[in-house]
């Protein structure tokens, strides 16, 4: 009796314990990558985007969250970032947020681009038409034509590809509409609205989406948030991508550059100057530059420059301080908000440059002026003391030097006198007149 009792004891805690032996010892949390997408969109963000997606499917992180709030940015970084985007080993959700954000122009070719798309109440998206300046306004309006239709198509073909609403799409490009959240879910462009992270993880938990490696299920329960955060290399390519700053860069650059020239060896300008060109350069290749504000820019620095040499009274550096006005205006083709150098930095630097340019004018126009005190010249109207004199010539000592001297005959030694002239190493004296 009492070893069958102790039988079914065993039995009994054996079958407690076998479903605990075949768990595992403990649960992989889900790893969600949160990505801030915040402010104008051009290189710096780009290139943020594009590692961090990378590093999260190194790190093995189950889900991407873009946090989006920007007023649109470059189409060149836009682009760079849908395609990181659809290329994506994991998946992608999109979310406007928080309350108040906006994902306008670039922004919503980014969110339609995201394998889902949500929304925070209070937000909106949309207004994507591309918008450019320079050139005449044929050419304005022809650049304008194929930059709406070429827009127009990608977002069309990002709203069939994630099963969205074309017609916004299009419109959004074409008349730059724009939805409030509600709206945009209404009209099939979003699939959720939800008021913070947490809830929009909890409602996207357990939905299918199409990955360009096939079908995936997102796993977002009792998610590990890891954010990304900018870096030093974030920091520094939205630094020197600054319109403003990429000018400044230049104008170093180039300034250093010519002060190495007139003073050979010094090094230190020199190097500066090479550093901030090739910075400034970098930044003038990933912007939307015009080639014929740049032009206009280096033309208008070489112009003051060159009015240092040139007796030009002030023509050249007029014209170059207007050039480099003109240049500044033109450099950056777009009106992006963000990325346009700003009229303060033009006035700025016009009224230094001027400033420079008419203190060397007046400097050197001093310096014509002044007597000349070196050479054959600062000889004449000199003045000296008779060393010996005989018969109208002899010797006499000018500014501590011994010269031959022709003059009157009545002259005798330390005889104050004044030069005439001059022939050849022989000066022609004259007494100096009483009182001079």
């Amino acid at each position: 009796m009492k070893r069958s009792s102790a039988l079914a004891s065993l039995l009994f805690l054996l079958g407690m314990l076998l479903p605990l032996l075949g768990m595992p010892a403990s649960a992989e949390a889900t790893t969600v990558q949160v990505v801030p997408v915040k402010g104008p969109i051009g290189p710096a963000t780009s290139d943020f985007l594009v590692r961090a997606i990378e590093a999260a499917a190194a790190d093995g992180a189950d889900l991407v969250l873009l946090e989006i709030d920007t007023p649109g940015g470059l189409d060149t970084s836009m682009r760079t970032m849908v395609e990181a985007i659809l290329d994506a080993p994991l998946p992608v959700i999109g979310y406007v947020a928080p309350p108040g954000a906006r994902a306008a122009s670039a922004g919503t070719f980014i969110l339609y681009a995201t394998h889902l798309a949500a929304m925070a109440p209070g937000t909106n998206l949309g207004a994507a038409t591309p918008v450019q300046i320079g050139g005449d306004a044929g050419e304005r309006s022809a650049h304008a034509t194929k930059a709406m239709e070429d827009a127009a198509a990608l977002l069309r073909s990002l709203a069939t590809m994630r099963d969205r609403d074309p017609k916004f799409a299009e419109s959004a490009v074409r008349e730059a509409k724009s939805l409030t959240a509600e709206e945009a879910l209404k009209a099939g462009v979003i699939e959720l609205i939800a008021p913070d992270r947490a809830e929009l993880l909890r409602r996207v938990d357990g939905r299918m989406v199409e990955l360009k490696s096939g079908p995936a299920l997102i796993d977002a329960a009792d998610p590990a948030i890891v954010e990304s955060q900018p870096d030093w290399r974030y920091q520094l390519l939205a630094i020197i991508t600054d319109p403003n700053v990429a000018a400044i860069l230049m104008l170093v650059g180039i300034y250093g550059i010519i002060f190495e020239l007139y003073s050979p060896g010094l090094v230190g300008p020199g190097l500066v100057g090479a550093i901030c060109l090739l910075l400034g350069l970098y930044a003038l290749q990933v912007l939307p530059v015009s080639f014929a504000g740049l032009a206009l820019l280096l033309l208008g620095i070489i112009l003051v420059i060159a009015e240092a040499f040139v007796p030009s009274f002030g023509a050249l550096g007029l014209g170059g301080i207007v050039a480099f006005v003109a240049g500044a205006v033109l450099l950056v083709d777009t009106d992006v908000p963000g990325f346009g150098v700003s009229p303060w930095l033009i006035g700025a630097v016009a009224i230094v440059t001027s400033g420079i340019f008419l203190l060397a004018l007046g400097l050197a126009l001093r310096s014509h002026r002044r007597p000349v005190v070196t050479g054959a010249e600062a000889v004449l109207a000199g003045r000296g003391t008779v060393v010996d004199w005989a018969d109208g010539e002899g010797h006499v000592r000018l500014e501590g030097e011994i010269w031959a001297a022709r003059g009157p005959d009545d002259l005798a030694s330390d005889t104050p006198v004044t030069v005439e002239a001059r022939d050849g190493l022989v000066l022609v004296v004259a007494p100096q007149p009483p009182g001079g």
